[in-house]
């Protein structure tokens, strides 16, 4: 008898979850509402992620896939992990294995040159490019402005020849809050450059480099293979030679070292916090763990993966029983072709249906705004007392979007999983992506503290809601 009334309450329960007149804020009992607060208000105060972002950084420093210091990474974060009393698992990733040499340009002829001189140009070798020879190549410079000015120029003016596409980034587009948008228009070049040129017969490419500011800082970054050298010019350069190429016959020697060695065995970071009811019903909190070799990866991404870390440490710090389980992800390998999430897509791809959701941040460490999220207008409308309680911050947007929110989670939207990507203020993070200059000094510690609140309210919010979002 007991078991039957037991069994309409639950009944009656879950109908009243999802009937017309059910109201979010009834889903959310006072309990939960109270921990979310105090999950929140732990995380504006704590200083973990900034501590693991620091050792990621400046104890580590930059993680190329295949690297020693990507494989120190991933053991150092599974150790952290372990140490906060999550199942850790390490899951093989074959990467690339790119590793940069030598780097250097200079205009060997061009209009007014003084007698006997050259002029040095700040330039940087692309991700998976093919090398120059030792001595380099000397050749004479193309300038275009898009993919339509190359096929216009025809294959006998290319032929034989250093094609530059000199592609500004959007600046002002940035300023006003579409970094992603003006960074879409011009890596394009970067992506594809290489093979429109090689196409035509060029002998090597160059793209004025993907950044939001002129510090004559190259920006790196993967470029497909073409079987030519691919690197890319700082902006101030880059509008040099094109002045100079304006007037007359503009020539290079370009030398751009690096070997492409064989894929290797590296890995994702696997570490689950078991659910108390539903532990087969997943939330995940992620971000990627390689990063470029220029800099020390704090934007890209080190950030992301220490707030992902910092959510499970919150659970554990107050102590919370969660009914489904938290899973933080570091991934492997989004910089190069992203193999660290194909690889968990094949190996998981089964389990997606019992995923509530995934979460990625990979946008930098400024302030958030809320939510980028692959879900439906019902899930977002259940949202609202989570938007609420990140108020207190100003991180409660929402923005529904048709795509998905993150490269790492992409598989998972695929399958239909809601995922969500943190909306950083991200009008400076291309000034820094994939330069030198992406260091530990850029993050400011209280804005990464309101990130890894964002996240963490949010995961903890799906894993404990009485039911999972609608998709």
């Amino acid at each position: 008898m007991r078991r039957n009334i037991v069994f309409v309450l639950l009944v009656l329960f879950t109908n009243a979850l999802h009937s017309p007149g059910a109201t979010p804020e009834a889903i959310y009992s006072a309990q939960l509402k109270h921990e979310l607060e105090a999950v929140r208000d732990a995380a504006l105060v704590d200083n973990y992620a900034y501590q693991e972002l620091s050792h990621l950084t400046d104890q580590i420093g930059g993680r190329p896939t295949g690297s020693h210091e990507a494989e120190a990474a991933v053991e150092y974060v599974a150790g952290e992990m372990r140490h906060l009393g999550l199942a850790v698992r390490l899951e093989d990733v074959q990467v690339p294995h790119w590793v940069r040499a030598t780097d250097s340009a200079e205009l060997v002829e061009y209009p007014g040159q003084p007698h006997g001189s050259a002029q040095k140009i700040f330039i940087t070798a692309l991700g998976g490019n093919t090398p120059t020879a030792p001595n380099g190549i000397i050749a004479d410079v193309v300038v275009v402005a898009s993919f339509d000015e190359l096929k216009a120029q025809g294959a006998d003016k290319v032929r034989g020849k250093i094609v530059l596409f000199d592609v500004a980034f959007d600046q002002q587009k940035a300023a006003a809050g579409y970094a992603g948008q003006a960074y879409g228009e011009a890596v394009a070049y970067r992506l594809n450059g290489a093979k429109e040129a090689a196409a035509m017969g060029a002998v090597a490419v160059l793209i004025r480099s993907v950044g939001g500011a002129d510090y004559r800082l190259p920006h790196t970054g993967f470029s497909a293979p073409a079987g030519i050298p691919a690197g890319a010019v700082a902006s101030e350069d880059a509008g040099l030679i094109a002045r100079l190429a304006a007037v007359g016959k503009v020539r290079m020697h370009l030398v751009l070292m690096s070997e492409n060695g064989p894929d290797v065995t590296s890995h994702n970071v696997i570490a689950d916090l078991r659910g108390a009811e539903r532990p087969e019903q997943v939330v995940i909190v992620s971000g990627h763990l390689d990063s470029w070799d220029l800099g020390t990866g704090a934007i890209d991404d080190g950030a992301g993966v220490a707030i992902a870390m910092e959510t499970a440490e919150l659970v554990q710090q107050l102590h919370l029983k969660l009914r489904r389980t938290i899973r933080v992800v570091a991934w492997m390998d989004e910089e190069n072709g992203g193999r660290g999430s194909e690889a968990y897509g094949h190996d998981y791809q089964a389990e997606f249906g019992n995923y509530v959701a995934a979460i990625e941040s990979d946008l930098g460490a400024a302030h958030p705004l809320g939510f980028e999220g692959k879900i439906t207008p019902e899930a977002q409308a259940l949202l609202r007392p989570v938007q609420d309680i990140l108020q207190k911050f100003g991180a409660s947007v929402i923005n529904l979007s048709t795509r998905s929110p993150g490269a790492d989670i992409a598989v998972l939207a695929k399958a239909g999983v809601p995922t969500f990507g943190i909306m950083q203020d991200g009008r400076t993070y291309f000034n820094y992506h994939h330069s030198a200059a992406d260091t530990l000094d850029k993050v400011v510690p209280q804005e990464l503290r309101e990130n890894a609140a964002a996240m963490a309210v949010m995961a903890v919010a799906l894993a404990d809601l009485p039911e999972a979002l609608p998709r």
